[in-house]
């Protein structure tokens, strides 16, 4: 009880009241002093400044805790020492600053806001933003801790150390979403659109961003529901949070997701960022969109409003306050075989199929003829080019690359003509773009309907698909080549969404997570290519795995084994983490999750 009461004191008086409305004070730092609960709400000002304080819990790339920040170890990385998740290494936490306790704090400081908010006595529509914004961000703050603990306790009332609500059980997912829910719901008619938000307040929290928003937890559950369904729950009674209020949400959710993201495109707010068309760009619009900073970022001399792409998102800035995206994305995030494969022949064809496909001979040739983002992620981050005869070799398995000569490039912020350095990238940081959008828009239609026509098609993934100059996926396509269309979107969404927190939330409510990770992470092909046979290029004792045979572009060749599948045990009870054992100890209602 002692260490409980201390753990509340800390969430009662820790709260944060920060900031004013433009961009320069986001991105600041300095809390106010001198305020207490008490004075502080008495104005719009003071109601706005609590506001944007919230904005500090919309999760980025600095948050060093988060070990799912840009998907790494994933299937799709190469480097399995950048994270032990996707090998089914997870140990019980006995603390968690990061995941449950940062939750939790913003959700306190939410509900001071909305408490306060029914006390103010002038006019209401004065507030009536801020209030939206806290219940927007109350939604998110819950939304993540649903995807990595399934049920959690809700608490949407300001506690003291002796409210009873302090030793609750925890809500069912089922509730938890439904909180969510209603919280997006009530947000959303009240918070700005973005065609209203003037150019110094850019990435304030918008009504279309919180119609994306619910649109993707709508989509996530539903696949949920679906593919994962109470596998995960426990009984309530001796593990988990149980499946108390499940019900048959899956058209009802799939059905209002599609209304919400089509709401979103129509605005006519948003549009891709694509410049392919200028020959200085050299095609390479999915590598500048994501360094964008200021003119000297990009060779067309762009700033940061040009983009039209980002929905929600957190902002940065070279001078005010850095991402340091670069140290973390250069090697942690280095490209699997498998994802060098994803990528489509310019015909729109898988390269196993693909008369354009040049092979694996020398590293050059599997680039050749295909989806331009595969340059744009994954060129030679030394010479700015693809990698060419020699340029490339293959010195071990070392935690700074995996074991992989390729280098991953996005968000990687050298910026044009290296003129701006890591950690000094200023970027903004995507959470949902529209791209995210088309992508969430097909996988809805296709899961309602079972099917997805080529007008909706049109509408969604072959936007993103043709700015990657790719040609227009078509049902008479993929029928006359064997292609699953479902399986399309989900390919278009593992390429366009690379590195954007997507992947394990993606596998995990597909239901498909044991499948994929649990396969070997394979770096280059060796076999038939200029490595083999030649110890200047390939040190074969630096890989202590050896080599396995996979089916590729070219058949059936020996890749390079980074991280072996006899090493990797990825189970259906890591699709959620264990609870800290401290919460489990100050509160003995909560039940852990099974297996644990």
């Amino acid at each position: 009880m002692k260490n409980n009461t201390k753990f509340i004191l800390t969430l009662i008086f820790t709260s944060t009241l920060i900031f004013t409305s433009c961009v320069e004070d986001i991105l600041d730092k300095e809390p106010i002093q001198g305020y207490t609960e008490a004075v502080f709400y008495d104005s719009p000002v003071e109601f706005e400044q609590a506001a944007n304080n919230l904005y500090n819990s919309l999760n980025d790339p600095r948050n060093t805790g988060n070990s799912e920040m840009l998907d790494h170890g994933s299937d799709l990385h190469a480097n399995s020492f950048s994270n032990s998740y996707g090998q089914g290494s997870v140990a019980i936490p006995v603390d968690d600053n990061a995941y449950w306790r940062s939750s939790y704090f913003a959700i306190r400081d939410a509900n001071i806001l909305l408490e306060k908010a029914e006390e103010y006595t002038d006019d209401y529509n004065e507030i009536v933003e801020y209030v939206a914004a806290a219940k927007f961000f109350r939604a998110t703050q819950y939304f993540e801790l649903l995807q990595r603990y399934g049920g959690v306790p809700i608490t949407n009332e300001v506690l003291d150390i002796d409210s009873p609500e302090v030793f609750a059980p925890r809500n069912s997912r089922y509730e938890v979403v439904a909180a969510i829910l209603s919280d997006l719901s009530d947000a959303i008619p009240y918070l700005p659109t973005e065609n209203s938000v003037t150019s110094e307040n850019k990435g304030r929290i918008t009504t279309e961003a919180a119609k994306a928003y619910k649109a993707w937890v709508l989509l996530y559950e539903a696949t949920w529901e679906k593919y994962v369904g109470t596998t995960t729950d426990g009984d309530g009674l001796s593990s988990g949070a149980g499946s108390a209020g499940a019900t048959d949400n899956f058209s009802a959710y799939l059905t209002e997701a599609i209304t919400l993201n089509r709401e979103v495109i129509n605005s006519g707010s948003f549009e891709l960022w694509n410049y392919n068309s200028e020959p200085d760009m050299r095609n390479r619009s999915n590598y500048y969109l994501f360094n964008l900073e200021g003119p000297e970022s990009n060779p067309l001399g762009l700033d940061k409003s040009s983009n039209k792409e980002f929905i929600l998102y957190t902002i940065f800035d070279i001078t005010l306050g850095t991402i340091n995206t670069s140290q973390n994305s250069v090697g942690r995030v280095a490209p699997s075989r498998k994802i060098m494969d994803l990528f489509l022949s310019t015909d729109g064809l898988p390269i196993d199929q693909s008369p354009l496909f040049e092979g694996y001979e020398s590293p050059q040739d599997e680039y050749q003829n295909r989806d331009y983002r595969m340059e744009s992620y994954f060129r030679n981050i030394n010479t700015d080019e693809i990698p060419v005869d020699g340029e490339f070799t293959l010195d071990g398995i070392v935690e700074t690359s995996g074991g992989t000569p390729y280098r991953n490039n996005k968000f990687v912020s050298t910026g044009y003509l290296n003129t701006v350095e890591d950690p000094t990238d200023g970027h903004n940081w995507p959470i949902i773009r529209l791209a995210t959008v088309y992508l969430n828009l097909a996988e809805s239609l296709y899961e309602l309907n079972g099917s997805i026509t080529d007008g909706e098609l049109n509408e969604t993934i072959n936007l993103t698909k043709a700015r990657a100059g790719l040609p227009a996926l078509t049902n008479a396509f993929a029928s006359s080549n064997n292609l699953d269309i479902l399986e399309e979107i989900r390919r278009e969404r593992a390429i366009e969404l690379f590195a954007e927190n997507s992947r394990y939330n993606d596998l995990k409510r597909w239901g498909i997570a044991e499948d994929e990770l649990n396969q070997s992470i394979l770096g280059p092909v060796v076999e038939g290519t200029d490595y083999e046979g030649n110890s200047t290029l390939y040190n074969t004792s630096a890989y202590p795995d050896g080599e396995e045979s996979i089916q590729t572009g070219d058949g059936l060749l020996r890749a390079v084994v980074l991280n072996s599948a006899s090493s990797r045990n990825f189970q259906r009870l890591y699709y959620l983490w264990p609870l800290p054992t401290r919460e489990i100890t100050q509160n003995s209602n909560l039940l852990q999750n099974p297996g644990y």
